[in-house]
């Protein structure tokens, strides 16, 4: 395993100049602290200070980059942080001397002992941050890690020298530390509904408030900005369940699949029952005769902004679940476990750019292109029921961005669009009537998959843990994807079914890590698992080698939208024609399916056009990747 992949000479440079820059900003920051300290005893003059200020502002006007090349951010970040540490220890220390430093000299002295104390914590604390390795961001799960191996592979991932979450890991729980629970929580959670709606459904006195079905509002369906989303769909179409006359004059075939009960407490209580379709269910079946999939069933487990390294970190009990279908090393189908799973992870799956608008399309889309199909026409056509279950009040998240299709939608559809659920960026979990936001999403899957067991299924999960700068919130949300999934393992529910848990960028908002260089890595490199069932009728096995090689190289959100279209077609999936401009398939030209062997050479070669913005500092150039 490499530990730097500059060559030999560079890294050992680069350490010395990173150590000589640390040096730099402690001692900087102390020297202005050692100011303050001789102006409060009137040692120096005041002037001093204006003057030692004015030389730092001149020094450090050359941080203006995100590398430590060139005085980067890094520099200018490091100082303000610390001298705002020293200040808050010092401050009310001195203060309390400036005032009895003629009264008491043993309590004098005992304070600058308790100062240099601290400073010794201090600098014992900042010593730990600088010497924290990485040696454990490399690895993934059954013992394996990421191969640098150019030759073979290509794709070299630069590893990051300093992993200080490991130290902060504690301090940034927010959840933890202010004890956070989601029981109670939303307090006047119906007075801010009333408040804000406009719907002609309801009433002032109502208590039983039921969501629009997103998939039968046309004002739900048709293009507009996502801005408008909750006005246009969801706060003007609330409905009250307990208006039996509204219900049978306009809701015939659209009843509420969720409502807010608040009969029985201020705070609400949401009730969730799936509208089953027999009808639905037996048009589907009659459709499964035109296609042979490899997989009749597809769940797939989006959380938005996480990285490879990062779910390793927080999502433990999911991926134990995904590790103990990973003792496959290669061999024969014969030589694998008797288990109708194999499981596999990618290390090389690379985002293109750092926000969900330029990533997530092409996962169901295959390309950016406008008024192109969502993959559920496809699935549709084939027998599958389709369900969408996210938070993000948009639709399916990627329709009011691109305006790609207007009219296609799922066939059930749940979007948390209540005005009392909390910012998707914040730093804690995020709450609705006395449940984590995600726990509701799961719940409305999970009844999905139990009403249509006879049908092929189609399920996307879109949840926004990740999506927050402390990188503790994910874990949260672990229990409720491992309940999830084992259950239905349990309850034999996952037969024939493939699995993805994935993100389409990694870890972006901002955060006191944002100057370490594991923090920019991990913005490129999204977490892919995958769980595919295993089918005796079919050859899988060099498709499994296929995959099994393809955990190593370079893949993007283009190969996993093939590799939906390999799973729904199965073997017809190689005689199905690209998209172009014209003509919309469920195969995009920039892709290859994971049940193929990819590398540099059947690759298309815009597909490295689109992707060097994003990873030039990521893969070190090596045969025209970067």
């Amino acid at each position: 395993m490499e530990s730097c992949t500059k060559g030999e000479d560079k890294c050992t440079r680069e350490k010395k100049w990173i150590k000589t820059k640390v040096k730099e900003v402690v001692l900087s920051c102390l020297m202005m602290l050692l100011l303050f300290e001789l102006i409060i005893y009137k040692l120096i003059s005041r002037m001093h200070l204006i003057h030692m200020i004015l030389n730092f502002i001149i020094f450090y006007l050359y941080s203006h980059d995100l590398t430590f090349e060139d005085h980067g951010l890094y520099n200018i970040r490091g100082f303000f942080i610390l001298f705002i540490i020293f200040f808050i220890i010092f401050l009310p220390i001195n203060t309390i001397i400036y005032f009895i430093k003629e009264k008491n000299k043993t309590i004098i002295i005992f304070l600058h002992i308790i100062k240099f104390i601290s400073l010794l914590f201090l600098f014992n604390f900042l010593y730990n941050i600088y010497t924290t390795n990485c040696s454990d961001w490399p690895k993934g799960l059954n013992n394996t890690s990421i191969d640098n191996n150019s030759k073979k592979y290509g794709c070299q991932i630069t590893f990051p020298k300093r992993c200080p979450y490991k130290l902060f890991k504690n301090f940034l729980d927010i959840t933890k530390i202010i004890g956070k629970k989601c029981k109670k929580y939303h307090i006047n959670a119906k007075q801010k509904i009333l408040k804000l709606t406009k719907s002609p459904y309801i009433n002032k006195t109502v208590n039983h408030i039921g969501y629009p079905l997103t998939n039968k509002n046309l004002s739900c369906s048709r293009d507009f900005t996502g801005k408008n989303i909750m006005k246009k769909c969801f706060l003007e179409n609330l409905v009250d369940l307990e208006n039996k006359e509204v219900l049978n004059q306009y809701f015939k075939n659209k009843i509420p699949e969720a409502e807010v009960d608040f009969s029985n407490n201020q705070y609400g209580e949401m009730n969730i029952n799936l509208n089953y379709n027999k009808t639905l269910s037996k048009e589907r079946i009659l459709h499964e005769k035109y296609s042979t999939p490899y997989s009749n069933n597809i769940i797939i487990l989006y959380i938005d902004s996480v990285s490879r390294a990062n779910s390793l970190r927080q999502l433990k009990k999911t991926l134990n679940f995904f590790e103990k279908f990973m003792p496959y090393n290669g061999a024969s189908l014969k030589q694998s476990p008797t288990e109708n799973f194999h499981s596999f992870q990618f290390f090389k799956y690379h985002a293109f750019k750092y926000s969900t608008p330029y990533n997530y399309p092409i996962l169901f889309y295959g390309t950016l292109e406008r008024k192109k199909v969502l993959i559920t026409k496809y699935l549709k056509e084939i027998g599958y029921v389709t369900c969408f279950s996210g938070e993000l009040c948009a639709k399916d998240n990627a329709r009011t961005i691109h305006n790609l299709t207007s009219e296609e939608v799922y066939d059930h559809q749940f979007i948390i669009c209540d005005p009392n659920r909390e910012h998707i960026n914040i730093h804690t979990i995020k709450c609705l009537y006395g449940k984590k936001n995600i726990e509701h999403l799961y719940e409305y899957g999970d009844q999905f998959w139990r009403k249509y067991k006879h049908n092929r299924k189609f399920l996307l999960f879109v949840s926004n843990d990740g999506h927050e700068g402390t990188l503790e919130v994910l874990k949260y949300s672990d229990n409720i994807i491992f309940n999830f999934i084992n259950n239905l393992y349990n309850d034999n529910l996952l037969k024939n079914t493939s699995i993805f848990l994935l993100s389409d960028h990694g870890v972006r908002m901002p955060s006191i890590y944002f100057p370490y260089d594991f923090y920019n890595i991990e913005h490129s490199l999204p977490m892919l698992y995958m769980i595919v069932n295993d089918r005796k009728n079919i050859s899988y096995e060099k498709q499994y080698k296929n995959i099994y090689k393809n955990q190593q190289t370079f893949i993007t959100s283009y190969d996993i939208y093939n590799t939906i279209g390999n799973l729904i077609f199965g073997d017809k999936y190689n005689k199905i024609k690209n998209k172009s401009k014209n003509h919309d398939t469920p195969k995009s030209p920039y892709g290859k399916s994971l049940f193929e062997e990819i590398n540099q050479k059947n690759r298309n070669p815009k597909l490295y056009k689109y992707a060097g913005p994003m990873s030039k500092n990521i893969c070190i150039k090596n045969k025209g990747l970067y």
